[in-house]
């Protein structure tokens, strides 16, 4: 099997032979920064340059299961909040009316996501929805430059819903271009300017989250250049929770780690200091260390992680997915590394897809890698959370309910990205048209992908632009991809793609060129030390799990939602059904590993494509494989109603051998990820 990614310039034209004198195929570590984008809004001095620059909300537009992915948020759960949740309803709400209710996270929560959605989908109804939002956030700010519901912790200011908005209208006006939002964003900085530090980020979760706030200050600085926005920088940051510890973190909940490790790497960009980013890196490490010997790009944390509880059966909030690719893709444009690329990836094909229902109509607070019931039973403090929190549930918990929206926008958001060379990075591949600026002269170019991307190896992109420009073009290769080169034209290139680099052509591209860049895919094997040398396959940067056949009870979601949960009283609750899942086969499987490299006991077996363009159930699979198990009789579910933690390595397993089928681990809403090894 092969994968190409081609690029092409509508008109044809042929080039023979490899690079031409005129042109330079080179591998690089990461994009240039030694110059800054004329394209593109830059870095502004004194701050360092990002190699990558994130494009326009709406500048990309997802094709194949990306869009679907998207269509169906619009027509599930993130398209219908506004008329389901309490915590949206426009009565006499805090985010419209001074002095309303419900003015936290909520809003901004779920606007976060619905908004980029009505960008990218370039959708009318939605993009109103979005303006009557927008309109009064603008209109409610006040004199002294605060705007938004007033939230207060004694007599301290609590900022952690402002900054969500602020992303809000960060998007707004990259799509629109509107004026309001930079005089908005001014002001408002320059109130925070007034605050005392020991008034300010005082709470706990503004105080941990700090750095999405500092994001915010360096985006308006980049667009104003306004000096005394770096004076609020280093005030930011000095009053954040360190996030540049060596041995420690501030906090351990799941979705504060994977949203603030990246704190530190975001003031880099304004003093420079290596050890900064260094920190970053070592945030995502520390955790993964210690909680993080699964598959499935995140960590064992429940809501907090807990010494002790480290084994694969061991959740992650949805809240935490989306918040971890969202830091990935952020990390990904500060450093170009290609590192964040594939972390992005490894969750978003792995762990994302299995915590909503196909349907995108209700989601789980709460999944891990290893995991057979998913009910609306109190399973602590096997897991740390007390309540109904690993039911499929549109209620199951309102951060979550509300957050999920970012996950898939901001992933096709970074599909391709600018360069600080003025040149084009494909950074994340996925089904897309892009529309760009590059060159020196502003050229205006069209990228079309096309690819079932993860689930085959054929990428094909075109590019359509009038003229020749002259740009470099970036090509990720995936840390994975052993043996992936690159054609030019019809003509394989003399120089060697290297995993976890990229491939840079350096040229005058006129109408007509074509690249190909073949991606094989193999089996591999990741074995996990620290849990007790459990073992996940990968094929590409896909991971497998078992198939687990599933039984479905579907129920009333009211019953099960928590406490702080809340419906709008006009919404039909029977359209918005909890889905609980048990499992109907058996599931405690060792597995067979091959003894050779060629990993000859594993077939990989293919299936057509699915016509609804969603690749992410057990019956639509693009490819399965078939392997053998033995079973484990000791491993069963638990006293707390959970999957039991993984038997110890001499546990005693049947003599016979089973086939069993495996599936990628975003179609696996129950499976085992991580199995113990067969012996």
């Amino acid at each position: 099997m092969k994968s190409f990614i081609t690029i092409s310039i509508l008109a044809m034209t042929s080039m023979a032979g490899f690079c031409q004198p005129a042109e330079k195929c080179d591998v690089v570590e990461r994009p240039s920064v030694e110059t800054s984008s004329s394209c593109y809004t830059p870095w502004r001095a004194p701050l360092q340059q990002a190699p990558l620059i994130k494009l326009p909300v709406g500048s990309i537009e997802p094709q194949g299961w990306l869009r679907k992915m998207l269509l169906l948020q619009k027509d599930g759960l993130t398209g219908h909040l506004g008329e389901i949740s309490s915590w949206l309803s426009k009565e006499n709400n805090a985010w419209l009316t001074t002095g309303g209710d419900h003015g936290w996270e909520e809003v901004p929560y779920w606007l976060k996501g619905y908004s980029d959605l009505a960008y990218i989908l370039h959708d009318r109804e939605m993009m109103e929805e979005t303006k009557t939002w927008i309109e009064a956030v603008i209109a409610s700010q006040r004199s002294d430059g605060f705007f938004g519901p007033e939230n207060k912790r004694g007599d301290k200011p609590e900022l952690w819903a402002q900054m969500i908005m602020l992303w809000v209208l960060q998007s707004y006006y990259d799509y629109t271009g509107d004026e309001r939002v930079i005089r908005l964003m001014t002001r408002y900085f320059q109130w925070e300017q007034t605050l005392a530090d020991d008034v300010f980020l005082e709470d706990y979760w503004e105080n941990s989250r700090g750095g999405d706030n500092l994001w915010s200050v360096l985006w308006l600085y980049n667009r104003t250049g306004q000096p005394e926005l770096l004076s609020l920088a280093e005030k930011i940051h000095r009053n954040t929770a360190n996030w540049h510890q060596a041995t420690n973190l501030p906090n351990w909940h799941n979705v504060n780690i994977a949203q603030c490790f990246r704190e530190p790497a975001i003031y880099y960009m304004l003093n420079g200091d290596e050890t900064m980013m260094e920190a970053a890196y070592n945030n995502h490490q520390l955790i993964r260390r210690i909680f993080g010997q699964v598959p499935g790009g995140m960590f064992g944390g429940d809501e907090n992680s807990r010494l002790g509880y480290v084994d694969p059966r061991q959740c992650v909030e949805t809240c935490g997915m989306v918040e971890q690719m969202a830091s990935d893709e952020i990390m990904l444009c500060l450093t170009g590394d290609t590192y964040w690329a594939d972390n992005c990836e490894d969750v978003a094909f792995n762990s994302y897809p299995a915590a909503v229902m196909p349907d995108f109509r209700s989601l789980r607070y709460l999944t891990a890698p290893n995991m057979v019931v998913s009910d609306a039973r109190n399973h602590a403090p096997g897991i740390q959370n007390e309540g109904p929190f690993l039911c499929m549930n549109p209620f199951s918990s309102r951060c979550c309910q509300h957050n999920h929206a970012q996950g898939w926008p901001y992933y096709t958001e970074h599909l391709v990205m600018a360069t600080a060379d003025n040149g084009a990075a494909l950074a994340l591949y996925g089904a897309n048209t892009t529309r760009m600026r590059i060159g020196e002269d502003r050229k205006e170019v069209v990228l079309t992908e096309s690819t079932h991307y993860p689930f085959d190896e054929d990428v094909e992109i075109s590019i359509s632009m009038k003229g020749m420009a002259a740009f470099p073009l970036y090509l990720r290769i995936p840390t994975w991809a052993e043996g992936a080169y690159v054609t030019l034209n019809g003509k394989r290139q003399e120089v060697e793609a290297v995993p976890g680099q990229y491939f840079r052509i350096e040229r005058q591209w006129k109408n007509g060129d074509k690249v190909r860049l073949h991606l094989p895919m193999h089996l591999s094997l990741r074995q996990w030390v620290l849990n007790k040398n459990s073992v996940s396959l990968d094929y590409g940067p896909l991971t497998f799990s078992l198939l687990i056949d599933e039984r479905q009870e579907k129920k009333d979601s009211r019953s099960s939602a928590i406490f702080d949960s809340s419906w709008q009283e006009s919404i039909d609750a029977s359209l918005w059904p909890t889905t609980e899942l048990y499992p109907a086969s058996p599931w405690n499987f060792a597995l067979c590993v091959p003894s050779d490299a060629n990993m000859t006991g594993f077939q990989i077996e293919k299936r057509p494509w699915p016509s609804d363009d969603y690749p992410f159930t057990s019956a639509s699979v693009p490819f399965i494989i078939r392997a053998e198990g033995r079973r484990v009789p000791s491993w069963t579910i638990d006293e707390y109603g959970l999957c039991g933690v993984l038997p110890n390595e001499n546990a005693l397993q049947s003599a016979e051998t089973y086939p069993i089928t495996l599936i990628p681990m975003g179609a696996a809403r129950l499976r085992i990820s991580a199995f113990p090894k067969a012996h």
